[in-house]
């Protein structure tokens, strides 16, 4: 008998092996090859705008403000304004989100083994917003600038956490059993959060709310580029820290049982995680949906399936996405700004569908 489940663990792990062989020739290229588009993409996007600036002078009043004055000033007050106020913490926190949710999304979907697994398709986000319009609509200010992070944590770890209860069945948890309930609370809180709407009565404070709902980066300020770098570059790290346990859950419960982990516990603690991550990263840039659904495929299709590479390369890859994106709301329909969620449905619709097809079992029952 102990012959047999012997021999059965070192097929898993042979299996293991196999599934995270991948090239380890040129990651490091690829990585400072990413590092240095996201920062020519940081810079021409905050060139782009009404107001034309070169680059040049992007990256005088960029070290002007970061060396304390030390470069000597012969631009225009109003370029100073458009670049260090207006442009460069918009297109930083563009950054920090696109990051984020690539990161959140390719971490749901190791912990439940589904293509299809995004904080949207589970609900999380639709969580995190029910907290977000709750302090919006009804002026809640107990934690100052935090207020609206942490209520959209809130939410998004309430929602996870009854989905998570939702898709068990006899201690087991069904993957197909855990996206249904996620799209079934995800409808639920949408509802709720239309009822917010619907009985608010300032017009102008509804109009702000819907306008948040669809995504956008048009209020990013300075102040809000610390709690999302933090919680990122914290959760980035823990992440990484335990990439080989989510590969392990890339080939199975039972595999990654047997090479001693504790999955039930790892994944309340990753689930409290990438709720955190959710809330933060909605509460700034309200509802863009599809980017962790999208990203982490592509990824893989780059590296492999290994954790290790795939995290700090999707993050740097969501980054640059979302940097684009944004210069596209703010060009397509210019003066007028477009909201960020309307073009990546319009690039994830497509892309889900084709996921949806290529994936046949992805809503079905897999253990």
């Amino acid at each position: 008998m102990s012959q047999t489940l012997s021999v059965r663990r070192g097929v898993r792990v042979g299996r293991l092996t196999t599934f995270l062989r991948v090239s380890t020739y040129g990651f490091g290229t690829l990585i400072v090859v990413l590092s240095l588009v996201l920062l020519l993409s940081i810079t021409l996007a905050v060139m782009t705008g009404p107001v034309p600036i070169p680059a040049g002078r992007v990256w005088s009043i960029v070290g002007q403000h970061l060396t304390s004055n030390w470069i000597t000033v012969d631009w225009p007050a109003f370029q100073d304004t458009i670049v260090w106020d207006i442009r460069l913490p918009r297109v930083l926190l563009g950054a920090l989100v696109g990051a984020g949710l690539a990161v959140v999304g390719t971490t749901m979907q190791a912990l439940v083994r589904n293509p299809l697994a995004d904080p949207y398709l589970l609900g999380v986000s639709s969580g995190a917003s029910v907290g977000a319009v709750c302090v919006m609509l009804l002026g809640i200010s107990l934690f100052g600038v935090y207020s609206l992070s942490l209520a959209a944590f809130a939410g998004a770890f309430a929602a996870f956490m009854l989905v998570y209860v939702l898709a068990r069945q006899n201690g087991r948890m069904s993957t197909g059993r855990l996206m249904l309930a996620g799209v079934a609370v995800g409808y639920v809180l949408s509802a709720i959060t239309s009822f917010l709407i619907y009985n608010a009565d300032d017009g102008e404070q509804v109009r702000s709310v819907l306008f948040w709902m669809l995504g956008g980066l048009g209020g990013a300020r300075w102040e809000f580029l610390t709690l999302p770098l933090v919680v990122l570059v914290v959760g980035i790290a823990w992440l990484l820290g335990q990439a080989r346990t989510l590969n392990a859950l890339l080939v199975g419960e039972e595999t990654a049982a047997s090479l001693g982990v504790d999955v039930t516990r790892f994944r309340k603690h990753t689930f409290a995680l990438t709720s955190l991550l959710t809330g933060v990263l909605v509460a700034v840039s309200g509802g863009i949906g599809f980017v962790g659904l999208m990203l982490p495929h592509i990824v893989r299709l780059l590296v492999g399936t290994d954790h290790r590479r795939v995290l700090p390369v999707v993050a740097l890859v969501g980054a640059i996405f979302l940097v684009w994106v944004d210069v596209l709301a703010r060009t397509l329909v210019a003066p007028e700004e477009m909201p960020l969620g309307i073009i990546t449905a319009l690039l994830g619709a497509p892309f889900f569908l084709w996921l949806m097809r290529r994936n046949s079992d992805a809503l079905g029952g897999r253990q």
